[in-house]
């Protein structure tokens, strides 16, 4: 896990993310975690731990600049991503992390157990299923469908001040055709990966 822990570190560095040691660790137990799971839950695709590193703990982490408020939810958040290193360098955030897979949201319930997280609750539950009584300060998600179907599905899960943040590969250009909402587009960088990231940021 050494080569795990410089990856991290010099990713936070490059993503001017100041982190603990401590932080550092809660990061690669959390990928032990996926590891150790992923054989019989296939909770992701990913094998390596040093892909993990990148492609999962750094990905989620370059959003955290543009979380908003004290209440968040991540939708179909699979293995706990974005949630989870989200999570783990917001202590002072409440995080709901929903998905509809109850193999995932079991995993993601001994994660919060064995890295003692406060701050985070998992809920098995599809989208439209989930009526909370108070609204989200910001919706996260790493894009599971059309932005405009994105909407229709969490609009009742953002407070009047609300934000969605969807994560996508390429800008989406067609969808964003499709979307009356304010739309902020923010081009993001994952240290150490090519592919193109951005993440969408839209406004009630």
């Amino acid at each position: 896990m050494e080569v795990c822990r410089t990856i991290l570190a010099s990713g936070l560095t490059a993503l001017n993310l100041p982190h603990t040691p401590e932080q550092i660790e809660q990061l690669l137990a959390f990928i032990k975690l996926i590891a150790k799971w992923n054989k019989a839950y296939n909770l992701t695709a990913v094998r390596n731990n040093e892909d993990m590193a990148r492609l999962h703990i750094l990905d989620s982490l370059v959003i955290l600049p543009y979380i908003e408020g004290k209440r968040v939810i991540d939708i179909g958040t699979g293995a706990g991503l974005p949630g989870i290193p989200l999570a783990i360098f917001l202590s002072e955030v409440d995080f709901v992390l929903l998905d509809s897979n109850a193999k995932k949201t079991r995993f993601v319930q001994q994660v919060i157990l064995e890295l003692k997280l406060k701050n985070v609750s998992v809920l098995h539950s599809r989208v439209e299923g989930y009526q909370p009584e108070l609204g989200f300060d910001t919706v996260t998600m790493r894009a599971f469908a059309s932005l405009p179907d994105i909407m229709k599905l969490t609009a009742h899960l953002l407070n009047e001040n609300g934000v969605l943040l969807a994560m996508k590969g390429q800008i989406p250009e067609a969808e964003l055709a499709d979307i009356k909402a304010k739309v902020t587009l923010i081009t993001i960088h994952v240290p150490e990966v090519e592919a193109e990231r951005c993440l969408v940021r839209i406004s009630k």
